[in-house]
């Protein structure tokens, strides 16, 4: 049996770079501590340990201390609900496999309509996949709901490293 790591570290650089597109959100004063194999960051403020869900586009505060992250974490509903558990290890079965800088992401998004099944995963860069999934949610969140969406586009100069990765995998 293969043993599968729920969870990655990244650079202080690559969290900032990953987050700069969700600074609409207010993630002043707190700092990236862990993330999910899917993207979603972990991060300790001065009134506790939150966690930023960057498929459904929002941090929330949820544990008074790292202990509490931990203990949470380490449950099988725990992974589930905060890891995706379930999700990833179905990932790590059916690939892609991931580099050390890459995470688990839809393409599309849930939030655009993809489907939330593995056959719509692809490995993506940290950096890559959080900024994007910023930009999308930043957008998504002034359209009205029920809002038709025909195409996605990406600002490549607010993440230089999105039209390299588009380009790649297309």
């Amino acid at each position: 049996m293969r043993y599968l790591l729920l969870t990655k570290t990244f650079s202080p650089d690559q969290y900032t770079d990953g987050l700069e597109s969700w600074a609409w959100i207010g993630l002043e004063g707190k700092e990236p501590v862990l993330a999910s194999l899917f993207g979603h960051v972990f991060l300790k403020g001065a009134d506790g340990y939150w966690c930023l869900d960057v498929l459904g586009g929002s941090p929330s505060l949820l544990w008074p201390d790292a202990s509490t992250l931990q203990a949470v974490l380490d449950t099988e509903d725990g992974q589930d609900e905060f890891l995706l558990g379930g999700l990833a290890f179905g990932a790590d079965r059916r690939g892609p496999v991931l580099a050390e800088n890459e995470v688990f992401d839809f393409a599309p998004p849930p939030v655009l309509g993809g489907p939330f099944d593995v056959a719509n995963l692809s490995a993506t860069d940290f950096v890559v996949a959080v900024n994007i999934a910023g930009q999308i949610h930043e957008q998504v969140r002034k359209l009205s709901p029920g809002t038709k969406i025909g195409r996605v586009t990406v600002d490549a100069e607010a993440e230089p490293r999105a039209k390299k990765f588009w380009r790649r995998n297309r």
